[in-house]
């Protein structure tokens, strides 16, 4: 079993930060970020194998970025707009997929909200 616990979601303005982060209860292989916007299914933002090799969101790359220190994983957002507004969800699993399907593991979720 491995437990994920976020924090860091809160509000921020059109243009702003705001950083994530996820504790696991021990080292996983992949740890993995989505988001779940109200009325959307919930999508993949950012995973990193190990501690190197990463893998975002067409969409995302360039504004979002995730690194982790052994057990905890970050995900720093930049240039924020409205549209990243939704929980986001912290999960593991031992390999990475941007199906939601394949992770076993998730935390609890933490609201981010982009608006002015």
């Amino acid at each position: 079993q491995v437990q994920l616990v976020e924090s860091g979601g809160g509000s921020v303005q059109p243009g702003g930060s705001l950083s994530l982060s996820c504790v696991a209860s021990r080292y996983i292989a992949c740890m993995a970020w989505f988001r779940q916007a109200p009325g959307k299914e919930r999508e993949a933002v950012a995973s990193i194998l190990r501690d190197r090799e990463t893998t975002y969101a067409d969409s995302l790359e360039g504004r979002f970025a995730i690194s982790r220190d052994h057990a905890t994983t970050y995900l720093h957002m930049y240039n924020m707009n409205p549209e990243d507004t939704a929980v986001y969800y912290c999960a593991a699993g031992v390999s990475c997929r941007s199906d939601a399907k394949q992770y076993i593991y998730w935390g609890q979720g933490t609201q981010v909200t982009v608006s002015a």
